[in-house]
């Protein structure tokens, strides 16, 4: 028996209801494939809902999106539960696995169920689509020869501080650039931890809604920054999403 495909299918950071944007994040080959399936595997089955709904203004769905089935699949799934969620890929079926936001397996629970697909002779697909941290490093100005993304850094502040200076002397050392997000409305707790720890002269890129229409993405050296923060001229990213990148 033929197995099925594992397409990893890009979502959008962030989108109008209607759709009239996809064409314009979201290539047509990618939403062709993904009107064609009728399997998802999905962070949240809400925003995956909702995805679909926006290609189906511009694609008709294979099938109605009432009888789609969806899986999912997110930080709380147990790992002995993932092979099931392949059980019907085995059998011949093709499935799309869809993040919250962006592309599925990159800073995202997908990777486990990816590497299992392998481990099952799956053939696995990455669609193109947009990455808030590859589009805001693109964007930065930083080094994107060498560059290391680190997830969430500590809440506790003296734990976070002493993050923050590690990876500045990495970076100083590999002139590596350093990538992580938080979540968005302790933005402005990590934007002030940076200020205050890294040197005067290390590059702080603030990237917030990329791809959107109110995107903001601004390169300054820590020292301006400081400036701003004393002048009480804050980015606006309070409970927006927010890439955070530095380069000693």
């Amino acid at each position: 028996m033929t197995t099925g495909i594992l397409y990893l299918i890009p979502n959008t950071l962030g989108s109008s209801q209607t759709g009239e944007d996809l064409p314009a994040i979201i290539p047509d080959n990618v939403l062709q494939v993904t009107s064609s399936l009728d399997y998802f595997i999905v962070e949240n089955a809400k925003t995956a809902r909702a995805h679909l709904n926006r290609v189906a203004h511009l694609l008709p769905l294979k099938t109605p999106l009432q009888q789609i089935e969806m899986a999912q699949l997110n930080v709380k799934t147990d790992k002995s539960t993932l092979p099931a969620l392949l059980t019907p890929i085995l059998a011949g079926k093709n499935a799309g696995l869809i993040s919250e936001a962006g592309v599925p397996a990159v800073a995202d629970p997908g990777a486990d169920l990816v590497r299992l697909a392998h481990e099952k002779g799956i053939t696995v697909k990455p669609l193109v689509g947009p990455s808030s941290l590859l589009l805001s490093l693109m964007a930065s100005g930083l080094n994107g020869q060498s560059f290391a993304f680190n997830g969430y850094l500590p809440v506790d502040a003296d734990t976070r501080q002493k993050r923050i200076k590690a990876l500045e002397a990495r970076s100083a050392i590999d002139h590596q650039t350093q990538l992580f997000i938080e979540t968005p409305y302790r933005n402005e707790m990590l934007f002030k931890s940076l200020c205050q720890a890294l040197a005067p002269s290390t590059w702080l890129c603030i990237a917030t809604d990329v791809s959107l229409a109110e995107e903001s993405i601004e390169t300054l050296p820590v020292s301006q920054w400081r400036k701003r923060l004393k002048e009480g001229k804050l980015p606006d990213f309070n409970r927006r999403p927010t890439v955070f990148l530095f380069l000693a």
